[in-house]
């Protein structure tokens, strides 16, 4: 079971439905059915959702591997609520004339815990995990 995964792709999917319901009530408001129908809000909104849809799955395959990968729960836990505070602070600041804090803040809660989770992928195959450089063992090496 991954707990951190499967917590954090349920307030993500909490979280899509929310910007996916703005979208829509702005849609209805505005008698918007395909496009943005020439509405700034209804174009930000959609972007906003776009943007989460975009960087949303690779974040949870990273912290599913990685939790996989033993990689430290506390360390992950950390990440991953920077992670959706950050997505929140995107959409509201999505609302807002840029440049705002709310939206430079979720940029930088994407951007960051993204760059940190490759980075623990890229890093954790080849941590020292008792005693050979790889994590492997010659013996699981030649059974391959």
């Amino acid at each position: 079971m991954l707990p951190i995964t499967l917590t954090i792709a349920g307030a993500a999917a909490l979280l899509n439905l929310w910007l996916s319901a703005r979208v829509s009530r702005l849609r209805f408001r505005h008698k918007v059915s395909i496009g943005d129908g020439g509405n700034d809000l209804v174009a930000t909104r959609m972007r906003a959702h776009a943007n989460f849809t975009e960087y949303t799955p690779l974040f949870l395959i990273l912290l599913a591997l990685i939790e996989l990968a033993r990689g430290s729960q506390t360390w992950l836990w950390a990440v991953a609520i920077v992670f959706i505070l950050g997505r929140l602070a995107h959409a509201f600041g999505m609302d807002r004339p840029a440049p705002n804090p709310l939206r430079i803040g979720g940029m930088l809660a994407t951007y960051l815990p993204l760059l940190a989770l490759a980075g623990y992928a890229l890093t954790l195959p080849y941590l020292d995990r008792g005693g050979t450089e790889t994590g492997v063992t010659f013996a699981q090496v030649s059974e391959a």
